[in-house]
């Protein structure tokens, strides 16, 4: 893999931008889907919102001129199936089958661990992304402050029958987050549009068969729903995805990471401000851990960034 893209992240003003915004989208999708999931099974939301945004992204990639390969070397395709299943279709199922016996603070939790696996994954995989004591002390302290955020109760036993597997499938979920992000990253030169669009047809013709064989023929959902699912098609998956890949080809997936931080404080603000849920007090102390957290991790860029 002589030709993959490996050199050292360049993390500019739009890597922090583009890494907010992925932040607030994905964290609004907490909002989306519990509205969604009222009138659509799981497997089939997550099938749904994943073939919209192959073809939107498709249509895009093609106005674009549709080449997808910048340079000679032979096509990756193993590889690309590879990302495409561990990026959308498998954490999408093992979250969806997941969430039915664990609570969504453990769900958070898991999620905010992909940081922390990415770290040890880019340190060997990818160039200039070693591990230093002040980058790994940045994300363990990120990650202390996503569990103050969501509260030691969502490390608890629930005693609910399958939990163990329940846990065990988020932790699968992240760890697919993790290593698809440091794979995507070693894929030689090619356009951000269709390695999008590939990988999203890929993860969604696996979570199609999974659905129709778990879940059968969905019935039509009313307008609303569909409304919802729209916009997790549009925003939450086309636009999102569009945005990760950008940035890990860019910024490298440790920076990526820092995302899995940003999602859970976005989701709580969003239930204070939309569901009228109650402002807990450790809001503020967890922002504080998280962004002494991110400072430190990303010390060297936020340098350049304000010079």
């Amino acid at each position: 893999m002589a030709n993959a893209q490996t050199e050292a992240p360049d993390i500019t003003v739009s890597s922090w931008v583009m890494v907010m915004v992925l932040g607030l989208v994905w964290g609004s999708s907490f909002l989306f889907v519990e509205l969604a999931i009222e009138g659509i099974t799981p497997f089939w939301l997550a099938a749904t919102r994943i073939l919209l945004a192959s073809v939107v992204t498709t249509i895009v990639w093609q106005m674009r001129g549709g080449v997808l390969f910048k340079s000679a070397v032979p096509p990756p395709w193993a590889l690309l199936t590879i990302v495409g299943a561990l990026s959308t279709a498998l954490p999408f199922m093992l979250l969806s089958w997941g969430q039915q016996y664990v609570t969504a603070g453990f769900a958070g939790v898991s999620m905010a661990a992909v940081a922390l696996m990415v770290l040890p994954l880019a340190h060997f995989l990818i160039p200039g992304e070693q591990m230093s004591v002040r980058k790994t002390l940045g994300f363990v302290v990120g990650f202390a402050g996503v569990v103050v955020l969501i509260g030691p109760e969502a490390l608890r036993a629930s005693g609910i029958a399958g939990e163990i597997p329940g846990r065990l499938a988020c932790l699968a979920a992240a760890a697919c987050y993790a290593v698809s992000s440091v794979l995507m990253r070693r894929i030689p030169p090619i356009d951000g549009f269709g390695l999008s669009a590939v990988t999203l047809w890929i993860g969604a013709v696996v979570v199609t068969i999974s659905a129709l064989w778990k879940e059968g023929i969905p019935a039509w959902p009313v307008a609303s729903i569909v409304v919802v699912i729209i916009v997790l098609g549009l925003v939450q998956t086309a636009m999102a995805n569009m945005l990760r890949i950008v940035v890990v080809r860019t910024a490298g997936p440790t920076f990526m990471s820092l995302t899995n931080y940003m999602v859970p404080i976005w989701s709580v603000v969003l239930g204070v401000v939309f569901l009228g849920e109650p402002l807990e007090p450790t809001l503020f102390t967890a922002m504080v851990l998280i962004f002494v957290g991110v400072a430190l991790s990303q010390w060297n860029a936020l340098r350049q960034l304000f010079r």
